[in-house]
């Protein structure tokens, strides 16, 4: 038998909590070491049965139990995160953080409309006292982006959509993604690339990781549009978290390293560099394989 069991335990007063991150690399090493943590735990079972534990410490404060204080807790989280809505991706449990330590905004496809965008900015602007990070987060397998992926390759479906102005404008954010993917996979690969029997994922899984990649360098030049900001103190990095592993993947330009959180291209020449890595990782290559 198999049982996982994750606890959220507050109370203990002799345990010292763990104190909010200084900076944002400091934020981005705790959600690295948050994701690899819960994967290790749920790795741990693959193979044997037995017993995962771990315990998630909640600080007082974050639950309005303090004793001697009145009033709701105040809002402090180190990381503001854009992911999905599918429930398969359940935010602060993949990255081993408990309440009060993320502002999550989430919306199928990470697509930055003006809703998303605007609660990006609530955080921004009126959390900046514990803030030092915004993640994007994608996922392996995403439904929105497979739909465009099926909207890109079958345009005659796209027509039923015409009426559909809620769907179809989730999808026309991520066309032009699909698009750019496509042509990617063929320049690198040759055209046949197009008639592999599993191109529709590897065109999926591309366009997710391009997807969370483009959409933190846009956060990430919002940002730098903020009088007296300081990368150090908060900056954007994205993420696709793999439904298979439970880690977290971003191919990241020329470096070997894949897994855990990465900063946005900051340029074209980094984008060309980016999209060369994604095509090329260990992952997509594993795709194209031969069946």
């Amino acid at each position: 038998m198999r049982t996982v069991e994750i606890t959220y335990r507050y109370g203990a007063q002799d345990i010292p909590t763990q104190p909010r991150p200084a900076n944002a690399e400091s934020a981005l090493h705790r959600l690295d070491e948050g994701n690899q943590a819960f994967a290790a735990l749920l790795a741990s079972l693959i193979e044997v049965d037995g017993t995962a534990r771990r315990i998630v410490q909640v600080e007082l404060r974050d639950l309005g139990l303090q004793p001697n204080e009145q009033g709701t807790p105040r809002q402090r989280p180190f990381a503001a995160v854009l992911g999905c809505s599918d429930a398969r991706v359940p935010i602060e449990l993949i990255f081993n953080q408990g309440p009060n330590d993320l502002f999550v905004v989430r919306v199928a496809g990470n697509g930055l409309g003006n809703d998303v965008l605007g609660s990006l900015r609530y955080a921004i602007e009126h959390l900046r006292g514990s803030l030092r990070l915004v993640v994007v987060l994608g996922h392996s397998g995403c439904g929105a982006m497979s739909a465009a992926v099926d909207a890109f390759l079958e345009p005659a479906g796209y027509l039923q959509l015409v009426t559909n102005h809620s769907l179809r404008s989730i999808l026309d954010q991520q066309l032009i993604v699909v698009q750019v993917s496509a042509r990617k996979l063929a320049s690198t690969f040759g055209a046949d690339v197009a008639a592999h029997p599993r191109y529709r994922k590897v065109l999926t899984e591309v366009s997710i990781v391009t997807n969370a990649a483009l959409t933190a360098y846009t956060v990430q030049s919002e940002l730098e549009q903020l009088e007296q900001l300081d990368r150090r103190d908060l900056r954007a990095v994205y993420g696709v978290y793999l439904l298979e592993s439970r880690e977290v993947w971003a191919p990241r330009g020329n470096a070997a390293q894949t897994i855990g959180l990465a900063e946005p291209p900051r340029d074209l020449a980094s984008f060309v560099e980016l999209g060369e890595a994604i095509v090329k990782s260990d992952r997509i290559a594993s795709l194209l394989r031969p069946a």
